[in-house]
């Protein structure tokens, strides 16, 4: 499915009117699944680079995956900056999926170098970091720089989830990359979860007692 809703420059334009200029967009991808780590990814961009491929980036939900992979290339190489932040599903399961996304998210803007001067956050708000910020609901579909920042941290976390497909098959990782499907709930009740699972989220708290 492809949106034809295009991100826009509005928050990063107002942001430069304001003396603002290394701008960060910051997003992440893997909340609401049941297995794997929550991965966060920050971006850098240049104010008035000009690309054919800016009219493609989209919420990365709404990207197809080759598209996905494209646009991740054409990102990395004309970003001043890229960061991405990991936290397993143990540290997940450990404090919480919200103070782990939070987390992703340090880790992925304390790699920016230079250190960015304003954070767009799709949704959140980091208070762990002391820099301006603003957390704009629907941002990766509203905001250029926090669906470039989407863009990477699905292209990130799906590597991840195929390489432990191959590690845990029997579920069906590298096809619905850990989310609930009908599929995935099916495997999980006839086999039970592996060690990359989130045993704090329901249905797996509900199948405590199984092992594989």
């Amino acid at each position: 499915m492809v949106n034809n809703r295009k991100p826009s420059f509005t928050e990063e334009k107002l942001l430069r009117s304001q003396g603002y200029q290394l701008i960060a967009g910051v997003d992440e991808v893997g909340r609401g699944a049941l297995m794997g780590p929550v991965v966060a990814a920050a971006v850098i961009l240049p104010h008035d680079f000009r690309a054919r491929w800016r009219n493609k980036v989209r919420d990365s939900k709404q990207l197809r995956p080759k598209d996905r992979e494209y646009l991740s290339g054409c990102i990395r190489e004309i970003a001043i900056s890229v960061g991405v932040g990991v936290q397993s599903n143990e540290i997940i399961d450990t404090i919480g999926i919200a103070p782990a996304t939070r987390l992703a998210m340090v880790s992925a803007v304390s790699q920016l170098i230079p250190e960015p001067q304003y954070l767009l956050i799709d949704y959140f708000r980091i208070p762990e970091m002391p820099l301006p910020q603003k957390g704009i609901v629907d941002g990766d579909g509203l905001c250029f720089s926090i669906a470039c920042a989407s863009i990477i941290a699905k292209v990130t976390r799906d590597r991840m989830v195929v390489e432990m497909d191959g590690e845990y098959p029997g579920y069906g990782f590298a096809g619905h990359k850990g989310y609930g499907t009908r599929q995935h709930i099916d495997c999980l009740r006839r086999i039970g979860p592996c060690r990359v699972h989130r045993r704090s989220f329901r249905p797996l708290r509900e199948m405590a007692g199984q092992q594989i």
